[in-house]
């Protein structure tokens, strides 16, 4: 293990995604490693998968954990797409103790912001830059000329009475059947909302959803510019990884 080695977990509601990354250019270095989130996704649960995600790749040092939920100081706030348990715990402490490492934890849409910030699809992009991600929820990351600004939550927004992430989410098209082109619909419908409110310069749009950008992207029309993370759904890991650092070095 060196300086230039992290090792990145990032906790969706599906699924617990872990691998080693090279904190100089972003790149996974090792395979990537998936286990299904417990149900329900307890505390207890889930710091036993992440021990078994280290286990696999027989990390020892500090590394960081991507969680879909809002996160101050290692503290757990909210728990949309995670068991109610979870509200208030210290989730740095809990984790750190069941695996042994020191652990950082921080929101995964702020953490896969990161990620693009910094070698991705916001590399050198000044002004407002969103990051949104559509898995099991829609997460929210905001940058002000490259300065994070925590814990938006952004798809709790209403959208036609509901949580906007309950019918734009990349969960709400596969449970409802929609076609791409009728989610690519609520989506820009959801996106045009948070135009209207934040007046961003960049969205970059990750999560599940990213895998697939050419059959829902290019039927979004909205006024400001829209991209997918060049990491796709890799951008979690690798911001967990950058964020467990004293530092989040400028890229090369």
């Amino acid at each position: 293990m060196t300086d230039d080695l992290g090792f990145g977990i990032d906790i969706g509601g599906s699924g617990m995604k872990a691998a080693t990354v090279d904190l100089t250019t972003g790149k996974l270095m090792s395979k990537r490693h998936r286990i299904d989130t417990p149900q329900p996704a307890t505390p207890d649960a889930m710091a036993l998968v992440v021990r078994e995600l280290i286990g696999v790749h027989e990390w020892t040092g500090p590394l960081g954990v991507a969680f879909p939920a809002v996160v101050r100081h290692g503290v757990v706030g909210s728990a949309a797409n995670i068991d109610a348990s979870w509200i208030d715990v210290d989730a740095d402490a809990l984790f750190t103790t069941t695996t042994g490492c020191d652990v950082h934890m921080l929101n995964d849409a702020d953490a896969a912001g990161i990620a693009e910030m910094t070698f991705g699809a916001g590399r050198g992009r000044r002004g407002v830059v969103m990051m949104l991600t559509f898995g099991t929820g829609i997460g929210s990351g905001l940058f002000i000329d490259g300065v994070l600004v925590p814990n938006t939550e952004l798809g709790h927004l209403e959208l036609d009475g509901f949580d906007a992430e309950q019918r734009a989410s990349a969960k709400a098209r596969e449970r409802e059947s929609l076609s791409w082109q009728e989610w690519a619909g609520r989506v820009e419908r959801y996106l045009r909302h948070v135009e209207a409110l934040f007046s961003p310069d960049l969205f970059i749009v990750g999560g599940g959803a990213s895998k697939k950008p050419d059959k829902w992207l290019p039927k979004i029309d909205i006024e400001t510019e829209i991209v997918a993370a060049h990491m796709a759904n890799n951008s979690g890991i690798v911001g967990a990884a950058l964020a467990a650092r004293p530092t989040v070095p400028p890229a090369p």
